[in-house]
């Protein structure tokens, strides 16, 4: 699908299709991206919400919130909900990475593209545990200036 998917990325894609199964749904949406992004675990983006006290069972209660209410607007609006939200999201990760000037892409670079996603059930779930897109790039900068060993210039 995408060229440059770090391992992080190609299992978080796996988990993702599986937890769609789970729930039932025949699409791959931003929730099961989210959640598959804390299931997977080792990378960046896992990290990333875990220090933020973002958990796999806070997040899962969140999401199905926001799924319950987007499966009552299909049966409104007869769509399948999620599907162009899945699309940018991928399109945004790969211009997140471009700009930390990543070779690959990574779940951080995931969560960044799911934060900032408007209207998705990944992002309404992440603003209601308090992970916008702002603070979620602030926290990566530190991670990965924690990593390097030097302090972040403003």
């Amino acid at each position: 699908m995408f060229e440059k998917l770090s391992p992080h990325m190609e299992s978080i894609v796996k988990r993702s299709q599986e937890i769609a199964r789970e729930y039932e749904q025949d699409y791959v949406g931003t929730e099961h991206l989210l959640l598959a992004i804390l299931q997977e675990g080792a990378g960046l983006g896992a990290q990333l919400l875990l220090k933020m006290g973002i958990d796999m069972a806070r997040t899962r209660a969140a999401v199905d919130k926001f799924v319950q209410a987007s499966k009552e607007d299909t049966w409104v609006f007869g769509r399948l909900p999620g599907t162009p939200h899945f699309r940018n999201v991928m399109a945004r990760a790969i211009e997140e990475a471009r700009q930390f000037e990543s070779k690959t892409i990574g779940s951080e670079h995931l969560l960044l593209a799911l934060a900032r996603e408007e209207g998705s059930v990944a992002q309404a779930a992440l603003d209601s545990l308090g992970a916008k897109a702002g603070t979620l790039r602030a926290n990566l900068h530190s991670l990965l200036d924690q990593a390097a060993g030097q302090p972040r210039q403003q």
